[in-house]
């Protein structure tokens, strides 16, 4: 089974993490190290595009150690090199990004897209640079962050790249519960697009799929999520908390054309899920 963040996209633990810092006195919000682990459950589509969901284990990982922060988001791992200034104000990040990415690498429902056969495990090195604004609308403490990721496939499976663009907002509502707002997009290579949305004459003799072929780069979708967290013991810095969200995603353009998601998948793309988590 894959494991996963929490609905897939994640809490938005970039965000969230400075966020959590703030809600406390800055003296001991800020004075050392914080890690967040988590795990859940969440429902995913069976594959990009695909019309049916199933449901897998989840988990994340957010928190700071010796002033670098980090975080997961889906099956990335990101690290923050560039350290925070306490207090409202604005603040800036940099950092690496590696990963994986699963996408048709296991058993897949429906029957023509899994007689397109298996695909390989793709491993993502790349980095991010963005901006973040605390003390935004709310309070001091909620806060408005902006980043680019971009990473690229190191092993051949796809040999291309994803550029995606993330705005998130954030909002404590107490010292024990904290909400927040994320979009994002990919921009994909096209080694990324032949790879996964097209199907070659070959494909289409063993799977009943028409033959469809991406040959140049593009948006490939963009995503929307609500989600939140709660503590149940302490407060949003110490002791177990529960979290989850709801994420829609919308495949766009030629990706939304290829036949595995517009004649047996869908373009709309749903992912909900939930978890327990533990602050220490």
């Amino acid at each position: 089974m894959l494991i996963r963040l929490f609905c897939a996209a994640g809490l938005a633990a970039a965000t969230l993490h400075p966020a959590l810092a703030q809600t406390a006195d800055p003296a001991d919000s800020l004075a050392g190290d914080r890690v967040t682990v988590g795990i859940g459950a969440a429902s995913v589509p069976d594959y990009e595009g695909a019309d049916t969901n199933n449901w897998n284990p989840a988990a994340l990982v957010n928190g700071k150690v010796s002033g670098i922060d980090f975080w997961s988001r889906g099956t990335q791992l990101y690290v923050d090199l560039v350290p925070d200034a306490p207090g409202p104000g604005t603040n800036f990040s940099a950092g690496p990004i590696a990963g994986v990415r699963l996408n048709r690498t296991g058993d897949i429902d429906n029957p023509q897209v899994a007689a397109l056969g298996k695909l390989d495990t793709a491993y993502e090195l790349g980095g991010f640079v963005g901006i973040s604004r605390t003390g935004v609308i709310t309070s001091d403490y909620d806060t408005l962050s902006a980043r680019v990721a971009v990473v690229a496939d190191v092993a051949g499976a796809y040999d291309s790249y994803v550029v995606t663009p993330q705005i998130s907002y954030t909002t404590p509502l107490s010292r024990q519960t904290l909400v927040g707002l994320s979009a994002s997009a990919d921009y994909v290579g096209k080694g990324y697009g032949r790879t996964y949305f097209s199907v070659t004459p070959e494909g289409s003799v063993v799977s009943g799929l028409r033959t469809y072929d991406i040959s140049d780069s593009g948006f490939k979708s963009a995503s929307f999520g609500l989600y939140g967290i709660q503590s149940i013991s302490g407060d949003l810095l110490h002791g177990f908390g529960i979290g989850g969200g709801v994420f829609y995603t919308r495949m766009l353009g030629k990706y939304k054309d290829s036949p595995i998601v517009s004649d047996v998948g869908d373009a709309d793309q749903f992912t909900v899920g939930a978890g327990l988590t533990y602050t220490f």
